[in-house]
């Protein structure tokens, strides 16, 4: 099979059309914004290389001007789509292509119309890929290999472009944009089915990993407050405690609401929600760097610290108590007070298990529910006496 310039449209139409359909499909599915853009941008190339293909029965004005057009715009299309994958904000003055694109229709009909629709062409898509690609950059963050191939490849075409925009007014170069004649014209059209698959599949891999970190993430996160589960607890937890020494100690803080039931008898679970989610929030505010938490479940929390110490663990068990204590009394009117009863732990040395570490936690929550509620009571397991701390 010849590839001449009806062979290389016909496999651009075929490769942009079952890229679209498969981005559509993977849409429908996770609904991310950045595959539904970039569905529409080879969709948009499949209509344009369709067009392309009339210039030959003579309909130059849908051919050339309509189909190249069609191209400028799906690639404004790509740039959306990575603008929403990266989450940043295009300037508005993106939108100025398609009216520079327009002004082409008032160029005379002379000999070098061909050489200045190609020019304007292939500096509007190279501007177009090359500030996609650029968006991609790391940030300082790694990128996944799907988003590093997408940021080369649109790299690579945006060059590719800018280098045939130059060519196209090179003195003596032929280029007839109707009867598809000129080197230019047919390196254009390898490369654009070439661009077509390496983009296709860099946008797919991109939104793959994407996807496989956010069900990951899902995976270790509690539903509702979004703090970690028991099994992510598990995961993390060794790590953060392995150094863990007479000179870095280590605590954990177990945290339960007191009078939680109430709450959902006289307003609803959807209050009891509102209100896990409020110390969810509150957790997160006094957390320290390198500390983890988590939500057991029901109305029970865990904390987990290192390098702590007795003052640091009652000055933020004593301040989430009186922050949970405000807004729970500002919120709620209950025949009992809705406070929080903390247990901590401190050790000198790495506990056998996460379950042993919850427990000593647990015994120490025990002595502050059985105290009267509404305390930390502060176990020292550093001491051989096991000191007890209000």
């Amino acid at each position: 099979m010849a590839l001449d310039p009806p062979t290389m449209l016909t496999l651009s139409i075929a490769l942009a059309a079952a890229a679209a359909l498969y981005l559509a499909v993977e849409w429908r599915s996770i609904r991310e914004p950045s595959l539904l853009f970039w569905s529409a941008g080879f969709a948009t190339i499949t209509v344009g290389s369709t067009l392309a293909l009339l210039r030959g029965i003579g309909l130059l004005l849908v051919g050339i001007w309509f189909a190249n057009g069609l191209l400028v715009l799906a690639h404004w299309f790509f740039l959306l789509g990575v603008a929403r994958f990266t989450q940043a904000r295009l300037s508005r003055a993106w939108y100025l292509i398609f009216v520079a694109w327009l002004a082409l229709l008032l160029l005379p009909d002379e000999p070098s119309w061909s050489k200045i629709m190609l020019l304007a062409n292939s500096l509007l898509v190279a501007l177009l890929s090359l500030r996609a690609s650029f968006l991609l950059r790391p940030h300082g963050k790694s990128l996944s290999v799907g988003a590093v191939q997408l940021r080369y490849v649109l790299l690579v075409h945006g060059l590719f472009y800018l280098i045939k925009s130059i060519t196209a007014v090179v003195p003596g170069t032929l280029i007839d944009l109707a009867a598809f004649r000129g080197e230019i014209i047919q390196i254009s059209l390898v490369e654009g089915v070439m661009a077509i698959m390496l983009i296709a599949l860099s946008m797919t891999g991109t939104e793959r990993y994407r996807r496989e970190k956010q069900i990951a993430r899902l995976a270790e996160r509690d539903p509702l407050t979004a703090l970690y589960n028991r099994r992510a607890l598990e995961v993390r937890a060794p790590r953060l405690l392995s150094d863990v020494s007479s000179t870095r100690p280590g605590a954990v803080l177990l945290i339960d609401i007191d009078n939680f039931k109430p709450v959902n008898d006289l307003f609803g679970h959807t209050a009891g929600d509102r209100l896990l989610v409020a110390l969810s929030e509150m957790i997160r505010s006094v957390l320290p760097e390198n500390a983890l938490a988590a939500r057991l479940g029901g109305d029970e929390f865990v904390i987990l610290l290192n390098n702590a110490s007795n003052e640091r663990i009652v000055a933020m068990g004593n301040a989430l108590r009186e922050q949970f204590h405000s807004a729970a009394a500002q919120t709620f009117t209950t025949p009992q007070a809705v406070t929080l009863s903390i247990g901590a732990s401190l050790f000198d040395q790495p506990p056998a298990s996460l379950t042993a570490l919850i427990e000593q936690g647990d015994a120490a929550l025990y002595e502050s529910k059985r105290g009267g509620r509404n305390s930390i009571r502060l176990v020292d397991r550093t001491l051989a006496s096991g000191e007890s701390v209000d």
